[in-house]
């Protein structure tokens, strides 16, 4: 049988290099070569998705992948695809580096300029070794080699003020009602406010998290609040200025961990961009951007999609764009609201109701809002629409498509 081997980088030279090389291997099968990071996870989880039998048994990566940096990359891709093996193709194959690696969960490293005889040799040893952990998980193969894991749903807001943490508190109050394990994260470091709308107090937060490289089960159970919901609640540090603590790395690494143990994770990502919340949103597979129908939000709204894809962060047509505090009398109706951001739009539309919200924010318990609450039947109806609420048959939560029933989604549940 065939090896399958699915090359990336971002450099078209050296992967068309490493493609051909590849190509001349003994039973070698090499895959279209994926660019960058999100389309070597995206083409992965498609993968799985289909079949475990279609994933590749090598992966190789190129060092100049991007955006996410190789190590990390590779620290995903063990974790989501754990009997996929990867090599690192790098100009520094010293030893403190093959230890990273290794960490990383790598398989092998191979020096550039590339050596037919080195590649031959590591791919062999991977592809076998690939080959033998499938056979050894047999049946339950399928669970584990998926690697798929939660759902993740980034909810973001155009500016400050626009409504996303309320968003993103409803649409995991609705996934855990629904009978879904769900974890709620607060990214906004500075100014995240979950614990104020759900009345908590709290010792543990992400950035505890932010210097373990090794999450544990153990150690995330010690850092996340179980609220009388159910939900699990890793919050924004009390101290704005811990939230420097919380890199990109420790971000990519705490969602992964949350992923694996949840079947959704909800994160709210507030109205600035940090590096923690740009590589969430990067590697989420439902991105919300919550915005309000006025001239402002909007404008902002257009901005933070043009920025995300200047910086790589995500496409415009990945994001999916959410209208709250909509009325019949606003001029700015979603179909406008798309046509400017060029995004994805939610089918449902949140209404402006804010006395049925008053009471609940003020005493900190929106847990609480009134089931009759427009407001929140339309949250919960989109936590529907998203295909994060487990339905029951017939209903409108929508699985296994790659897209979902709004927008863009990058992977299937």
């Amino acid at each position: 049988m065939p090896t399958r081997i699915l090359p990336a980088g971002a450099d078209p030279d050296a992967v068309r290099s490493l493609t051909t090389l590849l190509s001349q291997l003994p039973d070698a099968e090499p895959q279209p070569p994926v660019g960058d990071s999100t389309q070597l996870v995206d083409t992965l989880a498609r993968l799985a998705a289909e079949s475990v039998d279609e994933l590749p048994e090598v992966v190789v990566v190129h060092e100049r992948i991007g955006p996410v940096p190789a190590l990390e990359l590779i620290r995903e891709v063990a974790l989501r695809f754990p009997a996929v093996g990867v090599i690192l193709v790098t100009t520094d194959a010293g030893p403190g580096l093959l230890s990273a690696a290794m960490d990383s969960g790598a398989r092998g490293l191979v020096a550039l300029p590339l050596s037919y005889e080195e590649l031959a040799s590591r791919v062999q040893a991977v592809a076998q070794w690939s080959t033998g952990v499938r056979r050894h998980l047999g049946h339950g193969a399928s669970d584990v080699l998926g690697g798929v894991g939660g759902t993740v749903v980034t909810v973001s807001g155009a500016k400050g003020g626009v409504g996303a943490t309320l968003a993103a508190i409803q649409l995991a109050l609705a996934a855990q009602a629904s009978g879904r394990a769900t974890a709620l994260v607060d990214l906004d470091l500075q100014t995240g406010d979950i614990a104020s709308y759900l009345d908590i107090q709290f010792r543990r937060s992400a950035a505890d998290l932010a210097a373990i490289t090794d999450i544990s089960p153990r150690v995330l159970a010690d850092a996340v609040f179980r609220h009388d919901t159910g939900l699990a609640l890793l919050l924004a540090p009390g101290e704005g200025e811990r939230g420097e603590e919380v890199t990109d790395r420790a971000a990519r690494q705490i969602v992964s961990a949350l992923r694996s143990r949840y079947e959704v994770v909800v994160v709210d990502c507030g109205a600035q961009l940090s590096g923690a919340g740009a590589a969430v949103v990067e590697m989420a597979d439902i991105a919300l951007l919550v915005t309000t129908p006025d001239v402002v939000a909007v404008r902002a709204a257009k901005r933070t999609v043009r920025m995300w894809d200047r910086l790589q962060i995500r496409k415009a047509e990945e994001t999916t764009v959410v209208v709250n505090r909509l009325t019949r009398s606003t001029e700015i109706q979603p179909a406008l609201v798309q046509r400017i951001t060029g995004t994805a739009l939610a089918r449902t539309a949140i209404p402006a109701n804010f006395k049925e919200l008053q009471a609940v924010v003020d005493a900190g318990r929106v847990h609480e809002l009134d089931s009759r609450s427009t407001v929140k039947q339309a949250l919960w109806g989109l936590a529907g629409e998203l295909g994060l609420v487990r339905a029951a048959e017939g209903a409108a939560g929508h699985r296994g498509s790659g897209r979902g029933p709004v927008g863009f989604r990058r992977r299937k549940e």
